[in-house]
């Protein structure tokens, strides 16, 4: 058990007075070698999103969501939209080096903390859960102040400030201010920058790879430049109701009919999903002494990397955590809002669990690789949408999951699109790395002194034969 003894004296002289336990035993240990100063004082200013209503529709400007920050970076992937006049847009639009710190989620999420690196002259907006940073530079440095967020000493103490209520934890802008980071020498900041431009150029790379996984897979479907039809209405007949035991017009959109005609089309022919995979579904009965990673809906990014996870006991974890998962598995979220949270599951997750939230697929006849570019595709992700049904929560079921009809890609393809996957991954891997260093770097110079921690990353850096 862990415990302090607090003078109610300093309890008084906080200024929201906090006596909860969280707050008052978590405080971070700190180096006296240092100057430690709240966050507030090393901004230029700090600013809560926009809140409204989004769409998918790609109406508006593009608009940052809490579930797209990952490994210190703000995604490349943005799904949502916000439809605002632009003089609003000016107001909430990102700018290279911005940092974006969600304020709440679940206890495990909120805190997440990137840096906005400009991608293209599209504007970015960001919503209301999410605070954007613009720190004074002379003082402390973007790369600094996001990895120092995402060190242990920053976590514990952004997290010990959170309020939490029922599966919801929140933490204001003002109360984030109020966190204290050391003024490392600027000297030592800059060795952060090109860690962070190395990992970025990365990503970019990885991006890369992927398109060219995807245009390969469509454009041996001659779907390169297919879109659906615009339709304004359409007519049913009664029997195709009956049929699928459907009513609702969404099902019967003419769109569904025109990519799965599409997909008939190719010449290497195609089949059912059912036939295609092997969907394991059985329940897994974690150990209540064993320890396991568990993954859920939020830890999957819009660019299909799982980017984080929950480590408990057996009895620590949900209800939901019932299915193991492999190296080569395939997980597929089956609620409608996050059907393209689909992830491959490398040789670093095989063996932990995921939600039911997920199917969990498998298969001889498809290599995993590409079966997850056809579903992260127009191929799938229109008829996962098709198949949802549901009334509070809207989700595929496995009879509809088996229904979808994919085509039997030509192996010499397959073996192609899983070599651009494999090498994705790969990237993507070197790029966490990096931050990683970046992060247990700052970590050592918080616990014993910045000249030490120079020598460190310097090293780790020789390791993996990069040059800064």
């Amino acid at each position: 058990m862990q415990y302090s003894v607090v003078n109610y004296k300093t309890v008084k002289e906080k200024d929201d007075f906090r006596w909860d336990g969280e707050f008052l035993c978590f405080e971070p240990k700190k180096n006296p070698k240092y100057k430690y100063v709240q966050v507030r004082d090393v901004l230029r200013f700090a600013q809560y999103g926009i809140s409204i209503d989004m769409n998918e529709d790609g109406q508006g400007y593009k608009i940052y969501r809490m579930n797209e920050i990952s490994d210190m970076f703000c995604d490349l992937e943005v799904d949502k939209y916000a439809d605002i006049e632009e003089k609003e847009m000016k107001k909430f639009v990102l700018k290279n080096d911005d940092v974006l710190f969600n304020r709440t989620n679940s206890q495990v999420f909120v805190g997440r903390t990137g840096i906005f690196k400009k991608f293209s002259d599209e504007p970015l907006i960001f919503a209301s859960y999410l605070v954007r940073f613009r720190p004074n530079t002379e003082k402390i440095l973007p790369e600094y102040l996001t990895t120092f967020l995402n060190t242990k000493y920053g976590v514990q103490d952004v997290k010990r400030r959170a309020r939490i209520s029922i599966n919801q934890s929140n933490v204001s802008s003002s109360e984030l201010q109020k966190v204290e980071i050391p003024l490392l020498p600027i000297s030592f900041q800059s060795k952060l920058k090109p860690l962070f431009n190395k990992a970025f150029q990365l990503i970019l790379d990885s991006q890369s790879l992927y398109s060219q996984a995807e245009q390969l897979l469509l454009s041996e479907l001659g779907l390169l430049d297919w879109k659906p039809k615009h339709t304004l209405s359409f007519v049913k007949n009664f029997s195709d109701t009956q049929k699928a035991e459907r009513i609702d017009a969404e099902y019967f959109q003419p769109k569904y009919e025109e990519i799965i005609e599409a997909i008939k089309k190719y010449q290497g022919g195609f089949d059912i999903l059912g036939n295609l995979v092997k969907i394991k579904d059985k329940n897994f009965t974690p150990k209540d002494d064993e320890q396991y990673k568990y993954i859920e809906l939020a830890n999957i990014s819009s660019n299909g990397e799982i980017n984080g996870y929950v480590e408990n006991f057996g009895n620590e974890l949900p209800s939901r955590a019932r299915r193991k998962v492999q190296k080569g598995d395939l997980i597929i979220s089956s609620i409608e809002g996050s059907l393209e949270s689909i992830a491959l599951i490398t040789e670093d997750w095989k063996n932990a669990l995921c939600s039911t939230g997920f199917f969990v697929v498998g298969s001889d006849k498809i290599n995993s690789e590409t079966l997850l570019v056809l579903l992260k595709t127009n191929v799938g992700q229109l008829q996962l949408k098709k198949g949802c049904k549901g009334t509070i929560l809207t989700a595929i079921g496995k009879e509809e999951l088996s229904k979808i009809i994919l085509p039997t890609i030509n192996l010499k393809i397959q073996e192609e699109i899983r070599k651009k996957i494999t090498e994705m991954y790969e990237t993507k891997k070197l790029s966490k790395s990096l931050l990683e260093i970046a992060k247990r770097g700052v970590e050592l110079a918080i616990e014993k002194d910045e000249k030490e921690a120079e020598s460190w990353i310097n090293r780790e850096l020789s390791r993996f034969n990069i040059i800064l």
